[in-house]
């Protein structure tokens, strides 16, 4: 057939039978689409048995219930947070001790976590600063008129030029000078009759005392000789310069008159110039007398240049925050001029203990006013004449020191900085699987890329370097302690923004972290009674102002806490106890280094923070030991008579939680009054003793108050009042049938936290007030004393 006739057939098949072969074309499509989704689908037998083994994995985790908000509720099972009423989510529950967290290896890899060694090693703190080239004070010169007269003519008549010693500079008219020339001249006329006159007598040597006084009038020697050859006075003296150097100022014209002492012209020698630089107060730590400077200039770009540091300005510029460095500086070319910007760098070289090394000045001897003087041995200095000093007494380490004297340090990027201490994570040796442990340790000063460390870590530990955020991330979300939580539970991060707080939650459910009462072996109970002995001793040092007592019993605390053996109790109950003894360790090691009173006080609220949370965790006060706060035998009357202050007090914390000044000013005049009507009623021996040492302290904190003009210094003053209320409670008790709270707000006060007392358990922040009401992490009922009963 041809193509037509095939054309034709074709067509008249497909119209006789068009729907049997769509038919039949969606069935072969349906066949090919579910053989493509059967053999892409398919799951090979060894992917499913890996699937079932990480289901059962999964699902084998311990798992534990927790609050977002709130980490410290902690749960077996679902439900709501008895704080904020937000669901619970579940988290796998960690292992170790109280800072310990466990991650896979895998996880690791995802943290990007990275260790480096503690190690003990020479570290170069680089100091950088900038200044500018000035004259040398010490090497400027003047020229001035020694007689009074007129300047006829100047020798050097603009600024700029170089002159050397003996070059003329001025001539002057001057008419004393004139009558002091006639008078030698007389003189040496007389003495030549004396001569050839017969005398039984000596004559007076009137020559010797004229040339005297024409030395002190500024004539030369040469130039008296001149005028005794000549034999007549000449009315016009030159007046040479006394020095070399360039003139930096000409303050007189020609024809000018000039009294005795006017200076004429200012000299400057520029073999040697001073570098004037700005150090921060930081940096004063890595500065030293006589240590070398190297700097660079705009105008040789490349080039170092080299000086020795000679004085380092002993005040404070009040304005920059800074200090001035003095540097000398050699210039025997002449290339650095005075006014150019320089950028410079000291190298110091750090050992142990912050000091600083330089070997190559042991056993020299330095002159105290001019650092480039350095010799082998004893003697002189050749500038000023000065008995030279040995190198040591400048505050250098000098020999080469042991391995011992290297400082502890670890990168700048290891620690979380939460002032003076830190926190590192240190990698738990032979472990299973990846393990950390977070420590607070104390940090020296800085020093480049490293701190030193004074205290909390080992030679050959390994910290964390990069990831130590993600892991103390971990740790608070586990409701341990951590840089963000520092004692666990979310005490900084978890707090009540809103609604009513009730104390002790659901405690079904629910299960706080921390400790109870805990059987302890006599003998480290003793030692932790002593402890906290000395942390009573530390409060008193305080109080008494004086630092070097304050010193001594942080020292004295350090020792004790260090015979506090954490081993001694098993599992959690040691891990516990080694939290605190490194914190009171750390505590006793930065109160022994405070400076001022203002430091002393809050490294000793710091330290009274870590006491009670050891002595509520371990139930110290529930034994009959005689610590700082014993029961005391308090009289109800008295205790009535306390109790007088709560209204005023509850109506000053009401006043400053509704930002009512005016109220809060009524508030304190009513606490006035009720302060000075409390009597010492029937007290005796200890309690009488303590009860006047609080009397004084709150008679001091209600002046305080009284003194205060805005909400801002109420409130301060009120933080002290509470914790004053809070030592009265907790030593005397109130008495009545009313139950109090104590409440605290972590935020305040950058973070220190504060606490107050209210009535009921409705969060009113006094210390926010409007701008964050229900601001609280902590709401306790607090015991009051009612005919001999304890309420709450």
């Amino acid at each position: 057939m041809d193509n037509t006739t095939q054309m034709r057939w074709w067509n008249t098949f497909y119209g006789k039978h068009r729907f049997k072969l769509w038919v039949i074309q969606g069935v072969l499509l349906l066949v090919i689409g579910f053989s493509a989704a059967w053999i892409f689908d398919s799951t090979p037998p060894s992917e499913t048995s890996t699937s079932n083994v990480l289901t059962t994995e999964v699902a084998s985790v311990p798992t534990m219930w927790t609050c977002s908000m709130h980490p410290q509720i902690r749960s077996d099972k679902p439900g709501k947070c008895p704080i904020c009423g937000m669901d619970l989510v579940p988290v796998k529950k960690s292992a170790g001790g109280v800072r310990t967290i466990s991650i896979g290896s895998e996880i690791k890899k995802l943290m990007n976590l990275q260790t480096v060694p503690v190690a003990r090693q020479y570290v170069t703190a680089n100091v950088r600063m900038v200044g500018k080239i000035e004259y040398d004070e010490t090497r400027l010169a003047y020229v001035t008129a020694w007689v009074s007269g007129r300047l006829d003519r100047l020798f050097v008549d603009f600024t700029g030029v170089e002159v050397h010693k003996g070059d003329h500079m001025v001539s002057i008219y001057s008419e004393e000078l004139y009558s002091a020339q006639e008078e030698l001249i007389q003189a040496l006329k007389y003495r030549s009759e004396s001569q050839n006159s017969n005398r039984f007598s000596a004559p007076i040597d009137l020559v010797k005392s004229a040339r005297e006084k024409l030395r002190l009038l500024g004539i030369t020697e040469k130039q008296i000789q001149e005028i005794e050859q000549r034999g007549k006075p000449i009315d016009h003296i030159t007046i040479y310069s006394p020095v070399s150097g360039i003139v930096i100022a000409k303050l007189r014209q020609e024809g000018d008159r000039v009294n005795t002492g006017d200076r004429i012209y200012t000299l400057a020698d520029l073999t040697q110039l001073w570098m004037q630089m700005d150090a921060y107060e930081s940096d004063l730590a890595w500065l030293r007398y006589g240590q070398e400077v190297e700097f660079t200039t705009e105008a040789y770009p490349g080039e170092v240049f080299k000086g020795r540091i000679a004085f380092i300005d002993p005040v404070l510029n009040e304005m920059t925050r800074t200090v001035k460095v003095r540097v000398n500086v050699p210039n025997e070319d002449g290339r650095l001029k005075p006014e150019m910007f320089v950028s410079a760098i000291v190298r110091s070289k750090v050992a142990a203990g912050g000091r600083v090394i330089d070997p190559s000045l042991a056993g020299k001897w330095i002159g105290p006013m001019h650092p480039e003087i350095v010799k082998d041995e004893p003697g002189n200095c050749d500038i000023c004449g000065m008995p030279l000093v040995r190198a040591e007494t400048l505050g250098y380490v000098t020999a080469e020191p042991s391995d011992t004297a290297k400082p502890l340090v670890i990168p700048v990027s290891a620690a979380l900085l939460t002032g003076t201490r830190a926190i590192v994570y240190v990698q738990v040796p032979n472990t299973e699987e990846p393990t950390y442990e977070g420590r607070e340790i104390v940090l020296g000063p800085r020093a480049g890329d490293y701190y030193l460390v004074k205290s909390g870590l080992k030679e050959g530990e390994l910290v964390v370097t990069n990831g130590n955020f993600k892991l103390d991330s971990a740790l608070q979300i586990s409701a341990k302690p951590s840089m963000m939580t520092p004692e666990g539970g979310g005490s900084a991060g978890g707090h009540n923004h809103g609604g009513e707080t009730k104390a002790g939650g659901n405690g079904d459910e629910m299960k706080m972290s921390g400790g109870s009462g805990m059987t302890l072996p006599p003998e480290l109970k003793t030692k932790l009674f002593h402890t906290m002995e000395s942390v009573e001793a530390i409060s008193q040092a305080v109080k008494s102002k004086d630092l070097d007592r304050i010193h001594e019993s942080y020292i004295t605390l350090g020792e004790l806490i260090a015979a506090v053996n954490a081993m001694q109790l098993p599992g959690d109950m040691g891990d516990q106890l080694q939290e605190f003894v490194m914190l009171l360790r750390n505590d006793s090691i930065e109160g022994g280094d405070v400076q001022t009173l203002q430091d002393a006080e809050h490294v000793t609220q710091i330290t009274n923070r870590h006491a009670e949370r050891l002595q509520e965790m371990f139930g110290l006060f529930d034994t009959g030991h005689q610590m700082a706060e014993i029961k005391l035998d308090v009289p109800d009357a008295f205790r009535q008579q306390l109790s007088q202050l709560i209204p005023s007090y509850l109506a000053l914390s009401e006043a400053l939680a509704a930002d009512d000044a005016n109220g809060a000013k009524m508030a304190v005049e009513s606490l006035e009054q009720s302060v000075s009507s409390l009597k010492n009623q029937s007290l005796e021996g200890a309690t009488d003793n303590r009860w006047k040492a609080e009397h004084n302290d709150l008679i001091k904190i209600t002046e305080q108050l009284a003194k205060a003009n805005d909400l801002d210094g109420l409130r301060s003053a009120f933080a002290l009042l509470s914790e004053q209320m809070l030592s009265l409670q907790r030593t005397f008790g109130f008495a009545g049938a009313h139950q109090l709270f104590e409440l605290h707000c972590p935020m305040i006060f950058d973070g220190r936290g504060a606490s107050w007392i209210q009535a009921d358990e409705t969060v009113r922040n006094p210390y926010y007030g409007g701008s964050m009401l229900k601001c609280a992490d902590r709401v306790e009922p607090l015991t009051v004393k009612d005919s001999g009963h304890d309420h709450g």
